[in-house]
């Protein structure tokens, strides 16, 4: 089978096409991505040879023409992702997250795929205080960027309805590993811990998120590919809930830093206290996570520690957290 993997050379996109390659090596994976600031063809420099890579833009039809002709399936990785950015310049994310979606699935339409994987996050539902959200929850999102999320994962739905397009979309909760870009919350404290560096933390540092390895996400990606029921969404998410200062205490203590780094900074505006996703209905398909949060950690605190060549070209385009 031939696949569209867009949004490819970022962080979850590139963990998947090597997952893919590894645990697929029959599939003919085709990788569209725009090389933003985010996208980098060093996150497939490993796997270079092994795919048909194509420098596009989701929001162009011609790039996408060019990217999907003989696929039967679509992942869609491909997406503006940081909060604090979309803040600032929210028409980005309504360009990239939403007429984007929009261009692949009348891509998809015309070219009669045959499976539309659309990969969301647990961020449309919004905060909640107690308990977890489920799939057919009300979207209450609270920043441009989970508004684009909650508006693409509508017009996927809608795309169903209508035309019976063969849609289905995960929303995982927040993923970790290794090639994600310096801007997200782990890989900020662990390169500022590095360089002896304040770790800034929004707040108190009391905001609880769900913590993903981002190999289980593919797994689990994968298997809503093969299993799932066309026009259904499935949660991903690990049960693992983690306050952000802890993150940050136990990033410290695996660099062996002082916590007198830690550096309490203004909150973010519209700041979500609590994300959690009720997974049970992609258990019963017969996934499981399986990463060990603090081993995992550990492993991503290692990697970065020895990938310098990586990170270090990025730090300059770090956002203030």
């Amino acid at each position: 089978m031939k696949i569209l993997i867009t949004g490819g050379a970022g962080f979850i996109g590139s963990n998947f096409v090597r997952y893919m390659l590894l645990k697929h090596p029959d599939e003919e994976i085709v990788v569209l991505d725009k090389l933003t600031y985010a996208g980098k063809l060093e996150n497939l420099q490993d796997v270079r040879d092994k795919i048909d890579f194509i420098k596009g833009d989701i929001c162009n039809k011609s790039d996408v023409e060019k990217a999907i002709n003989g696929c039967e399936a679509v992942f869609n990785f491909a997406a503006e992702t940081h909060v604090d950015r979309s803040i600032i310049e929210a028409g980005t994310f309504v360009k990239t997250d939403v007429l984007g979606v929009h261009t692949l699935l009348e891509a998809a339409r015309k070219h009669e795929v045959k499976k539309f994987m659309q990969i969301s996050t647990d961020e449309v539902y919004g905060s909640i205080k107690e308990g977890s959200f489920i799939e057919n929850d009300p979207l209450i999102p609270s920043s441009p960027y989970s508004a684009s999320k909650a508006s693409a994962d509508m017009l996927c739905g809608a795309y169903f309805k209508t035309y019976g397009a063969p849609v289905l979309i995960t929303r995982s909760s927040n993923n970790f590993g290794p090639y994600q870009y310096p801007e997200k919350l782990i890989p900020v404290l662990i390169i500022n811990a590095l360089q002896n560096k304040p770790l800034p933390i929004y707040g108190d540092g009391r905001n609880i998120r769900d913590w993903l390895y981002v190999l289980d996400n593919c797994s689990a990606i994968d298997l809503v590919f093969k299993r799932g029921k066309i026009g259904e969404i499935y949660n991903i998410a690990s049960g693992v809930e983690k306050q952000n200062i802890e993150i940050a205490h136990l990033i410290l203590e695996e660099l062996k830093k002082p916590k007198s780094l830690i550096k309490f900074v203004e909150d973010r505006a519209g700041h979500d206290f609590r994300y959690s996703l009720d997974f049970e209905k992609i258990k019963k398909l017969g996934w499981q996570p399986r990463a060990n949060f603090e081993e995992r950690l550990k492993e991503t605190v290692y990697w970065y520690k020895e990938n310098s060549w990586w990170w270090k070209p990025l730090v300059g385009a770090l956002n203030p957290r």
